[in-house]
């Protein structure tokens, strides 16, 4: 088995509209000009030093903005002109969230278990409802018709409707979701990290509201059909989640039998390690990182821990980290020091991605990890696997298609919309998956 990383394609509507509660970088950097075409292609340059490295690599396209029909639904109507128009005249900010390229997050399209898992040997999906956020909320309905699309063999995959909408599943993907295992091929141990308290009374946030529910993750975990011994569940640290901890994949990744993670991570530290290391037979790897060498504030404004840890295929353990750990030297000095003494990572690469980490995503954010067999890596959709050709195709594109500089007074222009129908209709044809946009179909 192999571990397949599926990237979101940065949309040409990227902008900083602060929309993401929470999350300090994006409110930091609201109604600041973006590049969107600086976005996409850093995205790109990202996902192609992961297929030079040996390592499988996919590319999932935006999901179509403006959100018009959800505009429509909220009482907006008359031409598309019109729509966008009135919505910038009388709530800007339902505007921008119809608009929002947060879909590029790929790590909050689903959470997905793999076949070496699963009560009936196929990988399964459940799509995030991302209820915690509006515009997030947009996505899940054309996120899970992707997923479906791309993954479409009813043999080897199996997509579950996402949880119900109301507030004691919300459920937010990947992004709070890990899994351990000594290969890729034995059956794994799933790490689900919740937000609120699993037992009544208990401590939750205060500042913030906790967007992953210990009810999701159970019922993630018992449509997926896992083992309930090789299941753990992790009530996330609410201090760090008042100071900007929004997701658990901001202070923890994992990798096969690693877990790199912050001290205060998790509720109960000790017993969340103690639990992995009896699922994972005494074979739980462990970094924690104490906050006198890296505080929390400093995980969150590098993204440390939204690194990716991967398996290269020469067996050496690869941190890709953002180019923002170089200028937090506390940080930059804690990672020189992880190289030297021994860790079970023995090789660190730099990447940039300002523009997704200014609106608060950072390389872990950006991709969802699929493990699969060969067999079942053949059953996809092929299109939209990474090539050196398709990388090229997928550059050449950006460069035509995106603008290079977008404020949010930009978005009341009707021809941004007619751009963008341009820009993924092209794409669509590139990855082979006409038909996909609503606006394609007649």
């Amino acid at each position: 088995m192999l571990e397949l990383n599926c990237d979101g394609l940065v949309g040409p509507t990227h902008f900083y509209g602060g929309l993401a509660v929470g999350n300090l970088a994006s409110v930091r950097h609201a109604s600041r000009p973006s590049n969107p075409r600086a976005a996409a292609l850093q995205g790109l340059g990202k996902m192609k030093r992961l297929l030079d490295l040996g390592l499988e690599q996919a590319v999932l396209p935006p999901l179509a903005r403006p959100d018009l029909a959800t505009l429509r639904r909220l009482g907006f109507s008359g031409t598309d002109r019109r729509v966008i128009e009135t919505a910038m005249a009388q709530a800007p900010g339902l505007l921008q969230a119809c608009y929002s390229a947060s879909s590029m997050w790929l790590a909050n399209a689903a959470t997905v278990s793999p076949s070496a898992d699963t009560a009936d040997g196929r990988v399964h999906f459940t799509p995030a409802n991302l209820i915690s956020q509006f515009h997030r909320s947009l996505e899940t309905a054309d996120t899970a018709a992707l997923l479906q699309r791309v993954f479409h063999h009813p043999g080897h995959f199996c997509h579950h409707p996402p949880l119900p909408a109301a507030s004691p599943f919300g459920d937010e993907g990947a992004a709070n979701h890990s899994r351990l295992c000594v290969d890729y091929g034995n059956a794994g141990t799933a790490l689900f990290v919740h937000g609120d308290p699993a037992i009544p009374g208990g401590q939750g946030s205060v500042r913030f509201s906790a967007r992953q529910q210990f009810q999701a993750s159970q019922a993630v975990a018992r449509q997926h059909g896992l083992n309930a011994e090789r299941v753990v569940f992790a009530q996330q640290n609410p201090a760090a989640i008042d100071r900007g901890v929004f997701h658990n994949d901001v202070v923890a990744v994992a990798n096969r039998s690693l877990l790199f993670c912050h001290q205060q991570a998790f509720v109960e530290p000790e017993r969340v390690y103690a639990d992995l290391d009896r699922s994972l037979r005494g074979q739980l790897q462990l970094i924690q990182v104490s906050s006198a060498e890296v505080s929390v504030e400093e995980a969150v404004s590098s993204y440390l821990f939204n690194s990716q840890l991967l398996s290269l295929p020469d067996g050496r353990t690869l941190l890709l980290v953002p180019e923002e750990c170089c200028q937090e030297t506390g940080v930059w000095h804690y990672l020189q020091s992880l190289l030297t003494d021994g860790s079970p990572i023995d090789q660190l690469k730099v990447v940039e991605l300002r523009q997704s980490m200014d609106n608060g995503g950072g390389p872990a954010c950006l991709r969802l990890r699929v493990v699969l067999t060969e067999t079942e890596l053949h059953a996809m959709h092929q299109g939209v696997r990474l090539t050196p050709r398709l990388y090229r195709q997928l550059v050449d594109w950006v460069q035509q298609h995106y603008r290079d500089r977008l404020r949010l007074e930009d978005l009341a222009d009707p021809e941004l919309m007619r751009e963008v129908c341009a820009a993924l209709d092209a794409l669509s044809r590139i990855l082979a998956l006409e038909g996909f946009y609503s606006f394609q179909r007649p």
